[in-house]
């Protein structure tokens, strides 16, 4: 069992996401930001923390360059539909920045169960 945390802006998207790791036995922390994520990670220790990029406030490439800094080896994976700009285009920026892994949406959730084993067994 694996302690994520899952940060998207979407409320129904967020539940949807975290029912489907919960029932592949892994605890799932949400937030609904960027900044939900930063307090979470200073609070708990997590294995994994998979994050939208485009969300109101503090968005996922800011939150990912500020992980890096303070928790460089926490895993992440981003997940975009894109915004202003292209899916692709932000789902590149974010692995540059350190995403270990980038799931374009819409996905399957078996997309995202096979993504986040794949990323935990390393």
């Amino acid at each position: 069992m694996a302690r994520i945390l899952l940060v998207d802006d979407e409320t129904a998207v967020r539940q949807l996401f975290a029912d489907v790791l919960e029932i592949d036995a892994h605890a799932v922390t949400q937030a609904g930001d960027g900044n939900g994520a930063l307090a979470a990670l200073e609070h708990g220790a997590f294995d994994l923390v998979v994050t939208d990029l485009v969300m109101p406030d503090k968005e996922g490439i800011e939150t990912i360059i500020e992980m890096r800094k303070r928790w460089p080896t926490l895993p992440v994976v981003a997940m975009s539909g894109g915004g202003r700009g292209s899916a692709a285009d932000y789902l590149e920026l974010a692995a540059q920045l350190g995403a270990v892994a980038t799931l374009q949406k819409p996905f399957a959730t078996q997309v995202l169960l096979d993504t986040v084993r794949k990323v935990l067994d390393r």
